[in-house]
């Protein structure tokens, strides 16, 4: 999916617009998993103003941030390039979807059978945890994962 978001100042022409955060180019997709957040952030930031007006909501905020982080991580490290990114917002939950060319599925290490040295395996348990659903699509040239988190504490 594309990013019709433009930048508050620059009209009402989405032509004429310029991108609100970095983008691979010709893809329209986050170059980083920091320019992912930052594009969350402002998604979430417009659409959901009181969020971060309380200590709750930060949290909320730092726990969709986290999620973000890790699949795109995942995707440009481990799934040979985000392929596709986009968000849906209601007013109380976040649909993410994060697409990336492999169609390896996401890995969970038991911390019992970790070796020594061994790096990664923490991000997947983190993501399950905080979202409200996960699914794993998997597509002729690579995999889709998309997320539910909630946009309000729990009660």
């Amino acid at each position: 999916m594309t990013d019709d978001s433009v930048d508050a100042d620059a009209g009402e022409n989405p032509h004429q617009a310029r991108a609100k955060t970095p983008t691979v180019a010709g893809t329209g997709l986050p170059a980083t998993a920091a320019d992912a957040r930052t594009h969350v952030r402002e998604q979430l930031t417009s659409k959901t103003p009181g969020l971060q007006d309380t200590e709750a909501g930060v949290r909320v905020m730092s726990d969709v941030l986290l999620v973000t982080s890790e699949l795109v991580t995942n995707a440009i490290r481990h799934g040979g390039g985000l392929t596709a990114f986009d968000l849906l917002t209601t007013d109380d939950e976040l649909i993410l979807n994060v697409a990336d060319a492999s169609t390896r599925l996401p890995v969970t290490t038991d911390p019992a059978q970790r070796e020594k040295n061994q790096i990664g395996g923490f991000g997947w348990p983190l993501v399950c945890r905080l979202a409200r659903h996960v699914a794993v699509t998997l597509l002729p040239d690579g995999k889709q994962i998309t997320v539910l988190l909630p946009l309000t504490p729990p009660a």
